[in-house]
């Protein structure tokens, strides 16, 4: 399994049925809701794509969708926040009475979901194989029963290391991340597709740079990074290659 997200989705009502017919978003109104989930920092348009890819951006991006009804942002640095901790500015950044946050990430197996109802969190679940349970509030919902039953274990992990032949949970976090995802968003990144997902390749989402306010810009850094080690290997290969050339020459 190696889906990844980080997003939050405001709709009234049902998410899945509004993005069902959601195909043109609204960039202005796109933009206004990046620009209340990072407030105070600089919002400027880049290439979109589709739900689908956009569920967990590269640094320094958020992809975002504003439809009749349902708005989406995606932003892994949404991915910090515990959803019994969440900022208000985020909650109330998009428009809805109701609220659905997941954040799912293969390498750890992490999961994060939560749903808030008229701004109240009536659900939140957080996750992972390394650090148990950490957030485990509210009803678990009907798609939940089987996981916590017992009825969904994870089979056999050759990987896992022989002290440790069964794996921490009584269930993968990706698996029930996505059952999550298709309950409130109505589609899955891995695994069967049911007759009635959303098809969320046709849903178009905006793209959008975010430079922060205070810090450097994350994609810069990245890209600083990238540079040097290219430069370190440039500079490298140059001083083996001299240091031959002035060996023959002197034979």
């Amino acid at each position: 399994m190696g889906a990844k997200s980080a997003m939050l989705v405001f709709s009234e009502g049902c998410a899945a049925d509004r993005l069902r017919a959601a195909r043109e978003s609204d960039e202005v109104a796109a933009a206004a809701l990046v620009a209340r989930v990072h407030p105070g920092c600089g919002v400027e348009p880049v290439p979109g794509v589709s739900l689908w890819e956009g569920t967990y951006p590269p640094d320094g991006t958020s992809y975002a969708a504003s439809f009749d009804g349902v708005e989406v942002v995606c932003d892994r640095r949404l991915m910090g926040h515990r959803p019994s901790l969440m900022p208000s500015h985020l909650l109330a950044a998009g428009r809805g009475d109701r609220v659905f946050f997941h954040a799912m990430h293969s390498v750890s197996d992490a999961l994060t979901f939560a749903v808030w109802e008229g701004g109240v969190l009536v659900r939140s679940l957080s996750l992972s194989s390394d650090g148990g349970i950490a957030e485990n509030i509210g009803a678990p919902y009907e798609f939940e029963a089987s996981f916590w039953a017992g009825e969904r274990p994870v089979g056999s992990v050759s990987w896992w290391g022989e002290d440790q032949p069964s794996y921490p949970l009584a269930f993968h976090p990706l698996e029930l991340g996505e059952e999550a995802l298709r309950e409130f968003a109505g589609f899955v990144l891995e695994g069967r597709l049911h007759p009635d997902d959303v098809d969320a390749d046709a849903v178009p989402l905006q793209g959008f740079h975010v430079t922060g306010p205070n810090g450097p810009d994350p994609a810069r850094v990245r890209a600083e990074l990238e540079q040097r080690v290219a430069t370190m290997r440039l500079h490298r290969h140059t001083t083996v290659q001299f240091g031959a050339s002035r060996g023959e020459s002197g034979a």
